[in-house]
């Protein structure tokens, strides 16, 4: 069964928040409270507090185990933010947003299986069995990319000089 609670306005950015939420995703409940309580981010209070209180309400409410619970999410939405300017130079005036998030956390007593996260990875390589083919269609990077030409913007050196003495003429 899976129990919610809910910390409105805490004082932090949602981004703040997410960052801490998703290392302890899928985790148990003790150890997603002892990973947050050496976590050096202030944000990580305010998230083991809405886990802890999560927690309670299950044990309390629903009478569920508080050692088999294990922490499904933890989510951080954007709130309504505080508006204040500061100074700036030559009389003019910048904004200042002082952010706050709602954070909701849900635990359950079930086994959870937290779904991977997208990362950004290089594509697998081509299978074994077609190399050949792949290494014809592929040019070498230097034969795809021209060779870069300078700039007419610059001025350039003339190309040959004549010395001083030579075919001008005169003898000396």
């Amino acid at each position: 069964m899976e129990v919610t609670s809910t910390a409105k306005w805490v004082r932090t950015t949602a981004r703040k928040a997410r960052l801490v939420a998703n290392v302890v995703e899928g985790q148990r409940v003790s150890d997603a409270l002892t990973v947050l309580s050496f976590m050096p981010r202030h944000v990580a209070r305010d998230v083991a507090k809405v886990i802890k209180s999560a927690a309670a309400n299950a044990e309390h409410n629903y009478s569920l185990d508080a050692d088999a619970l294990r922490v499904v999410r933890v989510t951080a939405d954007a709130a309504g933010m505080i508006k204040r300017f500061r100074p700036k130079s030559r009389g003019s005036v910048g904004s200042v947003f002082k952010r706050m998030s709602h954070l909701t956390a849900v635990v359950t007593d079930e086994v959870v299986e937290v779904p991977s996260r997208q990362t950004r990875t290089k594509p697998a390589p081509a299978a074994e069995s077609a190399p050949e083919t792949a290494a014809k269609d592929v040019k070498p990077t230097s034969a795809r990319r021209a060779p870069r030409k300078a700039s007419g913007t610059a001025k350039e050196a003339p190309a040959a000089t004549e010395e001083k003495g030579e075919d001008d003429g005169s003898e000396s």
